[in-house]
């Protein structure tokens, strides 16, 4: 196997590799990545049995066909401290891996690529497409709210419910949950009605492949894996195992419930003002919708008292309820500061309901009051 490749799109390659290979393992060759050249393309490819990526890359010089294992951290740390625009040539001798540079020559110790794992391909057929904006929102919106300390191994994980006009991710911790949907496209006999549990660590590492806007994203659900391509990587996953809550019995129609609308970052800004004096026992914020203003107080014995009012449109009795300020700041996070947020409260007890116009649903269960 004999290859040249500019540093850029190598350093890049390596780098979102790295999140897939394990630092420490009870097999050795799993801190390798695996390149292999054919005729028509050179493809990196990591794993640690749960997660794996393939990542095609370009601008490459192919001058022989095969297959080297490199070591990560090492050939990563080369490309690195090279200087800008160099070109790598890379080839293996069948007992070690040569990396050369114009003024620089590493000969590493290369294990057999027989002994890699296969990281899986995605299907020619029978998967769903969605739109790459679609797909960061998905993750965005539903990934902090998972709980991957939980005994309920299902928590740690984003429910993906596929049908063929359309995708809902959720994510909960047993404390809140975060839900967000939009359109999706069945392609080539693509399964409907699919419901994989993604882990979080996968979801984000979807994140981090996602290309431009204009680009399309592609994923194919497979037993008790889940595929997805998007800018030449494709990533692979184990699912979790377990049932996921009954998240729709979060959502009931509340037809007595006071609705208040209000913009996401003064609301953010005035959340965290009034959180400032909370603490760890004291972890609290009374929020009270009243006829036009909200007003936020936070106190705890170390740290005294605040209080926060923000003028809003509401002309209806007062409510009160008490919220951690974390998952409603963590909400709000993930919104454009300008938009629209609908607040949905029946009582102190009951579960505040947050929802914008563009598919974003979130759930959080009260704290008790004083």
């Amino acid at each position: 196997m004999k290859i040249r490749c500019p540093k850029e799109p190598l350093l890049a390659a390596l780098q979102t590799a790295a999140a897939v290979v394990p630092s420490r393992s009870p097999k050795p060759v799993l801190t390798n990545v695996r390149l292999e050249a054919t005729r028509d393309s050179v493809v990196l490819s990591a794993t640690d049995l749960e997660v794996g990526i393939r990542i095609e890359l370009e601008g490459v010089e192919t001058e022989a066909a095969g297959v080297v294992l490199l070591p990560s951290g090492r050939v990563t740390a080369i490309v690195r401290e090279s200087s800008p625009g160099t070109v790598f040539e890379i080839h293996s001798d069948g007992t070690a891996a040569v990396v050369k540079a114009p003024r620089s020559e590493f000969r590493l110790p290369a294990e057999d690529p027989l002994e890699f794992p296969s990281v899986a391909t995605f299907p020619s057929g029978g998967f769903f497409e969605l739109s790459t904006p679609l797909a960061r929102e998905l993750v965005k919106r539903t990934v902090f709210a998972t709980d991957n300390e939980s005994s309920r191994y299902a928590l740690g994980g984003v429910l993906v419910e596929l049908t063929s006009s359309g995708v809902i991710a959720v994510g909960t911790d047993g404390r809140r949950l975060a839900k967000m949907q939009g359109p999706i496209e069945a392609k080539d006999g693509g399964h409907a009605d699919a419901t994989p549990i993604v882990p979080a660590r996968a979801m984000q590492l979807i994140d981090r492949c996602l290309g431009g806007p204009d680009q399309a994203v592609q994923l194919a659900v497979r037993d008790n894996e889940i595929l997805v391509r998007t800018a030449g990587t494709t990533i692979s996953s184990r699912l979790v195992d377990g049932r996921f809550p009954r998240w729709r019995d979060v959502f009931p129609e509340r037809p007595d419930a006071i609705r208040v609308h209000l913009v996401a970052g003064p609301l953010l800004a005035a959340v965290r003002q009034a959180a400032i004096v909370t603490s760890e026992q004291s972890k609290g914020v009374d929020f009270s919708f009243e006829p036009g203003q909200l007003v936020l107080t936070g106190r705890s014995a170390e740290s005294g008292e605040s209080r926060i009012e923000l003028p809003i449109d509401h002309a209806s009795g007062t409510v009160k309820i008490k919220l951690d300020p974390r998952f409603v700041a963590d909400f709000l996070r993930v919104l454009d500061p300008g938009s629209a947020v609908v607040v949905e409260l029946t009582d102190p007890q009951s579960a505040c309901v947050c929802s914008t116009d563009d598919g974003y649903g979130y759930v959080i269960m009260p704290l008790a009051a004083d």
